[in-house]
Protein backbone atom coordinates (compact mmCIF):
# COMPACT_ATOMS: atom_id res chain seq x y z
CA UNK A 1 0.00 0.00 0.00
CA UNK A 2 1.62 3.25 -1.10
CA UNK A 3 1.83 6.46 0.88
CA UNK A 4 -0.93 8.79 -0.26
CA UNK A 5 -3.34 5.93 -0.90
CA UNK A 6 -6.84 6.60 0.45
CA UNK A 7 -8.58 3.76 2.27
CA UNK A 8 -11.86 3.27 4.11
CA UNK A 9 -11.53 2.29 7.77
CA UNK A 10 -14.03 1.51 10.51
CA UNK A 11 -12.61 2.98 13.72
CA UNK A 12 -12.97 0.60 16.65
CA UNK A 13 -10.89 2.20 19.40
CA UNK A 14 -8.17 4.67 20.37
CA UNK A 15 -4.45 4.12 20.81
CA UNK A 16 -2.17 5.66 23.43
CA UNK A 17 -1.55 8.68 21.17
CA UNK A 18 -5.25 9.39 20.82
CA UNK A 19 -5.49 8.12 17.25
CA UNK A 20 -8.40 6.04 16.02
CA UNK A 21 -7.59 2.38 15.43
CA UNK A 22 -9.09 -0.02 12.93
CA UNK A 23 -7.97 -2.46 10.26
CA UNK A 24 -7.50 -2.55 6.48
CA UNK A 25 -7.22 -5.91 4.74
CA UNK A 26 -6.47 -7.55 8.07
CA UNK A 27 -3.74 -5.07 8.99
CA UNK A 28 -4.04 -2.73 11.99
CA UNK A 29 -4.10 0.96 11.14
CA UNK A 30 -3.90 4.14 13.27
CA UNK A 31 -5.76 7.18 11.95
CA UNK A 32 -5.14 10.66 13.34
CA UNK A 33 -8.51 12.32 13.84
CA UNK A 34 -10.56 9.11 13.74
CA UNK A 35 -13.09 8.42 16.51
CA UNK A 36 -14.54 5.11 17.73
CA UNK A 37 -17.69 4.20 15.81
CA UNK A 38 -16.83 6.23 12.71
CA UNK A 39 -16.27 4.94 9.21
CA UNK A 40 -13.64 7.23 7.68
CA UNK A 41 -11.63 7.76 4.56
CA UNK A 42 -7.97 8.04 5.54
CA UNK A 43 -4.80 8.86 3.65
CA UNK A 44 -1.84 6.55 4.30
CA UNK A 45 1.32 8.23 5.63
CA UNK A 46 3.28 5.14 6.75
CA UNK A 47 3.24 1.76 5.02
CA UNK A 48 5.02 -0.80 7.17
CA UNK A 49 3.08 0.00 10.31
CA UNK A 50 -0.05 1.44 8.76
CA UNK A 51 -0.70 5.02 9.82
CA UNK A 52 -2.65 7.84 8.26
CA UNK A 53 -4.83 10.86 8.84
CA UNK A 54 -8.52 11.58 8.46
CA UNK A 55 -9.62 12.89 5.06
CA UNK A 56 -13.37 12.57 5.41
CA UNK A 57 -16.00 11.01 7.68
CA UNK A 58 -18.08 8.51 5.70
CA UNK A 59 -20.30 7.56 8.64
CA UNK A 60 -20.61 9.52 11.90
CA UNK A 61 -20.17 7.82 15.24
CA UNK A 62 -23.03 7.65 17.79
CA UNK A 63 -20.38 8.80 20.30
CA UNK A 64 -19.59 11.93 18.29
CA UNK A 65 -20.35 15.50 19.43
CA UNK A 66 -19.74 18.89 17.85
CA UNK A 67 -16.37 20.44 18.67
CA UNK A 68 -16.37 23.78 20.48
CA UNK A 69 -13.13 24.96 18.90
CA UNK A 70 -13.03 26.38 15.35
CA UNK A 71 -9.51 24.99 14.91
CA UNK A 72 -10.35 21.41 15.92
CA UNK A 73 -8.89 18.97 13.43
CA UNK A 74 -6.02 21.28 12.45
CA UNK A 75 -4.51 22.31 15.79
CA UNK A 76 -2.67 19.55 17.63
CA UNK A 77 -3.75 20.71 21.09
CA UNK A 78 -6.77 18.38 21.24
CA UNK A 79 -6.80 14.78 20.05
CA UNK A 80 -10.53 14.09 20.24
CA UNK A 81 -12.66 17.10 21.20
CA UNK A 82 -15.46 15.59 19.05
CA UNK A 83 -15.70 12.50 21.29
CA UNK A 84 -18.30 12.65 24.09
CA UNK A 85 -16.50 13.31 27.37
CA UNK A 86 -17.86 10.21 29.13
CA UNK A 87 -16.37 8.12 26.32
CA UNK A 88 -13.03 9.92 26.68
CA UNK A 89 -12.92 8.95 30.36
CA UNK A 90 -13.81 5.35 29.49
CA UNK A 91 -10.98 5.25 26.92
CA UNK A 92 -8.50 6.66 29.43
CA UNK A 93 -9.50 4.02 31.99
CA UNK A 94 -8.97 1.32 29.36
CA UNK A 95 -5.55 2.79 28.60
CA UNK A 96 -4.51 2.57 32.28
CA UNK A 97 -5.83 -0.98 32.67
CA UNK A 98 -4.07 -2.07 29.46
CA UNK A 99 -0.75 -0.57 30.59
CA UNK A 100 -0.77 -2.53 33.86
CA UNK A 101 -2.09 -5.78 32.42
CA UNK A 102 0.60 -5.52 29.74
CA UNK A 103 3.30 -5.92 32.42
CA UNK A 104 1.50 -8.74 34.22
CA UNK A 105 -0.19 -6.73 36.98
CA UNK A 106 -3.83 -7.60 37.67
CA UNK A 107 -5.11 -4.31 39.04
CA UNK A 108 -8.69 -3.16 39.49
CA UNK A 109 -8.67 0.29 37.86
CA UNK A 110 -11.51 2.55 39.07
CA UNK A 111 -13.23 5.16 36.92
CA UNK A 112 -11.12 8.14 35.92
CA UNK A 113 -11.87 11.25 37.95
CA UNK A 114 -13.11 13.68 35.32
CA UNK A 115 -12.75 17.45 35.07
CA UNK A 116 -15.91 19.51 35.57
CA UNK A 117 -16.25 21.37 33.27
CA UNK A 118 -13.86 19.82 30.74
CA UNK A 119 -13.30 23.18 28.99
CA UNK A 120 -11.56 26.39 30.02
CA UNK A 121 -9.31 24.47 32.39
CA UNK A 122 -5.78 25.44 31.34
CA UNK A 123 -4.12 28.05 33.58
CA UNK A 124 -1.15 28.34 31.20
CA UNK A 125 -0.87 28.54 27.41
CA UNK A 126 2.30 28.87 25.33
CA UNK A 127 1.69 30.37 21.89
CA UNK A 128 4.29 30.68 19.12
CA UNK A 129 4.92 33.63 16.81
CA UNK A 130 5.80 32.55 13.28
CA UNK A 131 6.65 34.15 9.93
CA UNK A 132 5.35 31.08 8.05
CA UNK A 133 1.62 30.82 8.62
CA UNK A 134 -0.46 27.71 8.01
CA UNK A 135 -3.61 28.67 6.10
CA UNK A 136 -6.75 26.67 6.89
CA UNK A 137 -9.09 25.51 4.13
CA UNK A 138 -11.97 27.76 5.19
CA UNK A 139 -9.88 30.95 5.32
CA UNK A 140 -10.41 33.60 2.60
CA UNK A 141 -8.03 33.81 -0.34
CA UNK A 142 -5.22 36.31 -0.02
CA UNK A 143 -4.90 36.05 3.75
CA UNK A 144 -1.48 37.22 4.99
CA UNK A 145 0.96 34.34 5.28
CA UNK A 146 3.90 36.14 6.90
CA UNK A 147 2.55 36.52 10.47
CA UNK A 148 0.91 34.05 12.83
CA UNK A 149 0.44 33.69 16.56
CA UNK A 150 -0.78 30.32 17.68
CA UNK A 151 0.24 26.67 17.67
CA UNK A 152 2.51 24.56 15.48
CA UNK A 153 0.58 22.35 13.09
CA UNK A 154 1.17 18.66 13.95
CA UNK A 155 4.14 17.32 12.01
CA UNK A 156 5.24 20.77 10.79
CA UNK A 157 7.95 22.49 12.82
CA UNK A 158 7.94 25.44 10.43
CA UNK A 159 4.22 26.25 10.12
CA UNK A 160 2.19 28.08 12.77
CA UNK A 161 -1.59 27.97 12.86
CA UNK A 162 -3.02 31.41 13.69
CA UNK A 163 -5.24 30.76 16.72
CA UNK A 164 -8.21 33.07 17.20
CA UNK A 165 -9.85 31.22 20.09
CA UNK A 166 -9.25 28.13 22.20
CA UNK A 167 -11.81 26.15 24.19
CA UNK A 168 -9.24 24.89 26.70
CA UNK A 169 -7.55 27.96 28.12
CA UNK A 170 -8.82 30.37 30.76
CA UNK A 171 -11.62 32.80 29.93
CA UNK A 172 -9.57 35.98 29.43
CA UNK A 173 -6.95 34.36 27.20
CA UNK A 174 -8.77 34.80 23.87
CA UNK A 175 -8.87 38.58 24.23
CA UNK A 176 -5.24 38.73 25.39
CA UNK A 177 -4.17 36.63 22.42
CA UNK A 178 -6.02 38.87 19.97
CA UNK A 179 -4.56 42.06 21.45
CA UNK A 180 -1.02 40.64 21.48
CA UNK A 181 -1.30 39.86 17.77
CA UNK A 182 -2.97 43.16 16.80
CA UNK A 183 -0.53 45.34 18.73
CA UNK A 184 2.48 43.50 17.34
CA UNK A 185 1.23 44.06 13.79
CA UNK A 186 0.32 47.70 14.46
CA UNK A 187 3.85 48.34 15.72
CA UNK A 188 5.49 46.41 12.89
CA UNK A 189 7.22 43.91 15.18
CA UNK A 190 8.50 40.97 13.11
CA UNK A 191 7.73 37.38 14.16
CA UNK A 192 10.46 34.75 14.41
CA UNK A 193 11.34 32.99 11.16
CA UNK A 194 12.28 29.46 12.19
CA UNK A 195 14.26 28.79 8.98
CA UNK A 196 16.10 32.09 8.58
CA UNK A 197 16.47 32.68 12.35
CA UNK A 198 15.35 36.27 12.07
CA UNK A 199 12.63 38.30 13.76
CA UNK A 200 11.94 39.60 17.27
CA UNK A 201 8.80 37.90 18.61
CA UNK A 202 9.12 34.23 19.57
CA UNK A 203 6.50 33.20 22.15
CA UNK A 204 3.58 34.55 24.14
CA UNK A 205 2.93 32.75 27.44
CA UNK A 206 -0.29 33.49 29.33
CA UNK A 207 -0.89 32.34 32.91
CA UNK A 208 -3.69 32.80 35.42
CA UNK A 209 -4.16 31.97 39.07
CA UNK A 210 -7.64 30.45 39.13
CA UNK A 211 -7.82 30.87 42.90
CA UNK A 212 -6.75 34.53 42.87
CA UNK A 213 -7.63 35.88 39.42
CA UNK A 214 -4.09 37.17 38.90
CA UNK A 215 -2.87 37.15 35.27
CA UNK A 216 0.65 37.08 33.80
CA UNK A 217 1.70 37.97 30.27
CA UNK A 218 5.19 36.74 29.32
CA UNK A 219 6.63 37.89 25.97
CA UNK A 220 9.61 35.86 24.76
CA UNK A 221 11.85 37.69 22.27
CA UNK A 222 15.05 36.96 20.37
CA UNK A 223 16.83 40.08 21.67
CA UNK A 224 16.35 42.81 24.29
CA UNK A 225 14.87 45.49 21.96
CA UNK A 226 13.61 47.32 25.05
CA UNK A 227 12.11 50.31 23.22
CA UNK A 228 9.98 48.11 20.93
CA UNK A 229 8.96 45.72 23.72
CA UNK A 230 8.05 48.56 26.11
CA UNK A 231 5.74 50.16 23.54
CA UNK A 232 4.05 46.79 22.96
CA UNK A 233 3.74 46.25 26.72
CA UNK A 234 2.26 49.71 27.34
CA UNK A 235 -0.41 49.10 24.70
CA UNK A 236 -1.23 45.66 26.15
CA UNK A 237 -1.61 47.08 29.66
CA UNK A 238 -3.78 49.93 28.42
CA UNK A 239 -6.15 47.48 26.76
CA UNK A 240 -6.03 44.93 29.57
CA UNK A 241 -5.86 46.44 33.06
CA UNK A 242 -6.71 42.97 34.41
CA UNK A 243 -3.09 41.91 33.73
CA UNK A 244 -1.33 41.96 37.10
CA UNK A 245 2.21 41.34 35.85
CA UNK A 246 4.02 41.48 32.51
CA UNK A 247 7.53 40.17 31.88
CA UNK A 248 9.96 39.76 29.00
CA UNK A 249 12.17 36.72 28.54
CA UNK A 250 15.02 36.88 26.03
CA UNK A 251 15.90 33.66 24.21
CA UNK A 252 18.84 34.19 21.84
CA UNK A 253 19.28 30.46 21.16
CA UNK A 254 17.95 28.66 18.11
CA UNK A 255 15.94 26.20 20.19
CA UNK A 256 12.25 27.08 20.15
CA UNK A 257 11.56 27.16 23.88
CA UNK A 258 9.38 29.63 25.74
CA UNK A 259 11.99 30.66 28.29
CA UNK A 260 15.12 32.75 28.12
CA UNK A 261 18.62 33.33 29.40
CA UNK A 262 17.45 36.51 31.09
CA UNK A 263 14.18 37.95 32.30
CA UNK A 264 12.95 41.51 32.77
CA UNK A 265 9.91 42.50 34.81
CA UNK A 266 8.06 45.32 33.04
CA UNK A 267 4.92 45.54 35.18
CA UNK A 268 3.86 44.17 38.54
CA UNK A 269 5.80 41.78 40.80
CA UNK A 270 6.93 39.36 38.07
CA UNK A 271 4.93 36.53 39.64
CA UNK A 272 1.35 35.50 40.20
CA UNK A 273 -0.14 33.60 43.12
CA UNK A 274 -2.30 30.50 42.79
CA UNK A 275 -4.40 29.21 45.66
CA UNK A 276 -5.44 25.57 45.79
CA UNK A 277 -7.35 24.53 48.86
CA UNK A 278 -5.63 26.07 51.86
CA UNK A 279 -2.23 26.32 50.13
CA UNK A 280 -0.87 29.30 48.17
CA UNK A 281 1.82 29.07 45.50
CA UNK A 282 3.98 31.79 43.97
CA UNK A 283 4.45 31.16 40.23
CA UNK A 284 7.14 32.88 38.19
CA UNK A 285 7.31 33.01 34.39
CA UNK A 286 9.50 29.92 34.13
CA UNK A 287 8.04 27.95 37.05
CA UNK A 288 6.52 24.54 36.53
CA UNK A 289 3.05 24.23 38.00
CA UNK A 290 0.14 21.91 37.30
CA UNK A 291 -1.60 23.28 34.20
CA UNK A 292 -5.11 22.43 35.42
CA UNK A 293 -5.75 24.17 38.73
CA UNK A 294 -9.18 22.59 39.23
CA UNK A 295 -7.86 19.08 38.83
CA UNK A 296 -4.67 19.89 40.74
CA UNK A 297 -6.90 20.24 43.82
CA UNK A 298 -8.29 16.77 43.10
CA UNK A 299 -4.80 15.34 42.52
CA UNK A 300 -3.39 16.85 45.73
CA UNK A 301 -6.35 15.46 47.66
CA UNK A 302 -5.83 11.95 46.25
CA UNK A 303 -2.08 12.01 46.98
CA UNK A 304 -2.71 13.26 50.52
CA UNK A 305 -5.33 10.55 51.04
CA UNK A 306 -3.06 7.77 49.80
CA UNK A 307 0.05 9.10 51.55
CA UNK A 308 -1.96 9.67 54.76
CA UNK A 309 0.95 10.59 57.08
CA UNK A 310 -0.23 10.58 60.70
CA UNK A 311 2.30 12.92 62.30
CA UNK A 312 5.38 10.79 62.88
CA UNK A 313 6.45 9.89 59.33
CA UNK A 314 9.40 11.20 57.38
CA UNK A 315 8.42 11.81 53.76
CA UNK A 316 10.81 12.11 50.81
CA UNK A 317 9.40 13.84 47.75
CA UNK A 318 11.52 12.95 44.72
CA UNK A 319 11.21 15.36 41.78
CA UNK A 320 9.41 17.79 44.07
CA UNK A 321 9.27 20.69 41.59
CA UNK A 322 7.98 23.83 43.28
CA UNK A 323 6.94 21.83 46.35
CA UNK A 324 3.19 21.38 45.85
CA UNK A 325 3.01 17.74 46.98
CA UNK A 326 5.66 18.33 49.66
CA UNK A 327 3.60 21.11 51.24
CA UNK A 328 0.42 19.02 51.07
CA UNK A 329 2.20 16.16 52.88
CA UNK A 330 3.91 18.46 55.40
CA UNK A 331 0.60 19.31 57.03
CA UNK A 332 0.38 15.87 58.66
CA UNK A 333 3.97 14.49 58.44
CA UNK A 334 6.80 14.92 60.94
CA UNK A 335 9.03 16.32 58.23
CA UNK A 336 9.32 16.33 54.45
CA UNK A 337 12.45 16.35 52.29
CA UNK A 338 12.03 17.44 48.69
CA UNK A 339 14.64 16.71 46.00
CA UNK A 340 14.71 18.53 42.65
CA UNK A 341 17.23 19.19 39.88
CA UNK A 342 16.21 22.75 38.91
CA UNK A 343 17.61 25.41 41.24
CA UNK A 344 14.83 27.83 40.30
CA UNK A 345 12.17 25.27 41.24
CA UNK A 346 13.81 24.70 44.63
CA UNK A 347 13.90 28.45 45.25
CA UNK A 348 10.17 28.55 44.43
CA UNK A 349 9.55 25.58 46.75
CA UNK A 350 11.31 27.29 49.64
CA UNK A 351 9.40 30.51 48.94
CA UNK A 352 6.12 28.57 48.86
CA UNK A 353 6.93 26.90 52.18
CA UNK A 354 7.57 30.32 53.73
CA UNK A 355 4.41 31.74 52.13
CA UNK A 356 2.33 28.98 53.76
CA UNK A 357 4.15 29.04 57.09
CA UNK A 358 5.42 25.48 56.62
CA UNK A 359 8.57 24.90 58.69
CA UNK A 360 8.95 21.12 58.50
CA UNK A 361 9.71 20.94 54.76
CA UNK A 362 13.32 20.97 53.52
CA UNK A 363 14.35 21.21 49.87
CA UNK A 364 17.55 19.96 48.24
CA UNK A 365 18.73 21.21 44.84
CA UNK A 366 20.65 18.91 42.52
CA UNK A 367 20.43 15.70 40.52
CA UNK A 368 17.86 13.51 42.25
CA UNK A 369 20.03 10.38 42.18
CA UNK A 370 23.05 12.18 43.61
CA UNK A 371 20.93 14.05 46.16
CA UNK A 372 19.26 10.88 47.41
CA UNK A 373 22.68 9.25 47.72
CA UNK A 374 23.99 12.20 49.73
CA UNK A 375 20.87 12.59 51.87
CA UNK A 376 22.51 10.99 54.90
CA UNK A 377 25.19 13.66 54.88
CA UNK A 378 22.41 16.27 54.80
CA UNK A 379 20.96 14.86 58.04
CA UNK A 380 17.86 13.63 56.21
CA UNK A 381 16.29 10.72 58.14
CA UNK A 382 15.39 7.59 56.21
CA UNK A 383 11.92 7.89 54.69
CA UNK A 384 8.83 6.12 55.92
CA UNK A 385 7.13 7.22 52.71
CA UNK A 386 8.47 8.24 49.31
CA UNK A 387 6.41 10.36 46.92
CA UNK A 388 7.76 10.20 43.38
CA UNK A 389 6.47 12.46 40.61
CA UNK A 390 9.05 12.13 37.82
CA UNK A 391 9.12 13.73 34.35
CA UNK A 392 7.13 12.12 31.56
CA UNK A 393 9.91 9.63 30.78
CA UNK A 394 9.54 8.17 34.28
CA UNK A 395 12.17 7.35 36.88
CA UNK A 396 15.74 7.13 35.62
CA UNK A 397 16.78 3.45 35.90
CA UNK A 398 19.46 4.37 38.45
CA UNK A 399 16.91 6.29 40.53
CA UNK A 400 14.62 3.24 40.42
CA UNK A 401 17.53 1.08 41.62
CA UNK A 402 18.29 3.58 44.39
CA UNK A 403 14.63 3.54 45.42
CA UNK A 404 14.70 -0.26 45.61
CA UNK A 405 17.81 -0.09 47.82
CA UNK A 406 16.26 2.63 49.96
CA UNK A 407 13.18 0.40 50.40
CA UNK A 408 10.78 2.85 52.07
CA UNK A 409 7.81 1.05 53.64
CA UNK A 410 5.40 2.95 51.39
CA UNK A 411 5.58 4.68 47.98
CA UNK A 412 3.09 6.95 46.26
CA UNK A 413 3.97 7.17 42.57
CA UNK A 414 2.41 10.05 40.60
CA UNK A 415 2.70 9.61 36.84
CA UNK A 416 1.61 11.50 33.73
CA UNK A 417 2.70 8.58 31.51
CA UNK A 418 1.18 5.32 32.66
CA UNK A 419 2.89 3.36 29.86
CA UNK A 420 6.28 4.38 31.25
CA UNK A 421 5.16 3.92 34.84
CA UNK A 422 3.66 0.42 34.60
CA UNK A 423 6.98 -1.42 34.01
CA UNK A 424 8.54 0.48 36.93
CA UNK A 425 5.64 -0.40 39.22
CA UNK A 426 6.08 -4.03 38.11
CA UNK A 427 9.78 -3.82 39.08
CA UNK A 428 8.86 -2.48 42.52
CA UNK A 429 6.47 -5.41 42.95
CA UNK A 430 8.76 -8.13 41.57
CA UNK A 431 12.12 -6.92 42.89
CA UNK A 432 11.18 -4.81 45.89
CA UNK A 433 8.43 -6.88 47.47
CA UNK A 434 5.80 -4.16 47.15
CA UNK A 435 2.07 -4.65 46.77
CA UNK A 436 -0.12 -2.26 44.80
CA UNK A 437 -2.76 -1.08 47.25
CA UNK A 438 -4.64 1.30 44.99
CA UNK A 439 -4.55 3.00 41.60
CA UNK A 440 -6.48 6.19 40.87
CA UNK A 441 -6.42 7.86 37.44
CA UNK A 442 -7.24 11.57 37.15
CA UNK A 443 -8.02 13.42 33.92
CA UNK A 444 -5.79 16.50 34.05
CA UNK A 445 -6.01 17.22 30.30
CA UNK A 446 -9.50 16.63 28.85
CA UNK A 447 -9.69 16.02 25.08
CA UNK A 448 -6.16 14.61 25.00
CA UNK A 449 -4.86 11.03 25.43
CA UNK A 450 -2.84 12.00 28.52
CA UNK A 451 -3.96 10.72 31.92
CA UNK A 452 -2.44 11.30 35.36
CA UNK A 453 -2.25 8.20 37.55
CA UNK A 454 -1.58 7.85 41.28
CA UNK A 455 -0.31 4.46 42.49
CA UNK A 456 -0.04 3.57 46.18
CA UNK A 457 2.40 0.75 47.08
CA UNK A 458 3.25 -0.88 50.39
CA UNK A 459 6.32 -3.05 51.07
Amino acid sequence: MRRGTEVEVRIEGLDRKGRGTGSVDGRAMAVRGGLPGQVVRARVTRRRRLEGYLVDVVERSPLEVDARCPHSGTCGGCAFQELAYAEQLSALREQVASAFSGVGLAIDVPEVLGCDPPFGYRNKMDFTFGAMRWVELDEPEGVARDFALGMHVPGRYDRVLDIRSCALHFEEADALLTSARDIAREHGLPPWHVVRHTGLLRHLVLRKGFGTGEIMVDLVTSEDAYAHVDRWAAAMLERHPEVTTLVQNVNTRLASIASGERERVIHGPGTITERIGDLAFTISANSFFQTNSRQAAVLFSIVSELAAPTGDEVVWDLYCGTGALSLAAARTAREVWGFELADSAVEDARANAALNGVKNAHFVAGDVLASVGEASSLAAPSPDLAIVDPPRAGLHPKVLSALLRLAPPRIVYVSCNVHGTAPQVAALVDEGGYTVERVQPVDMFPHTPHVECVVALRR
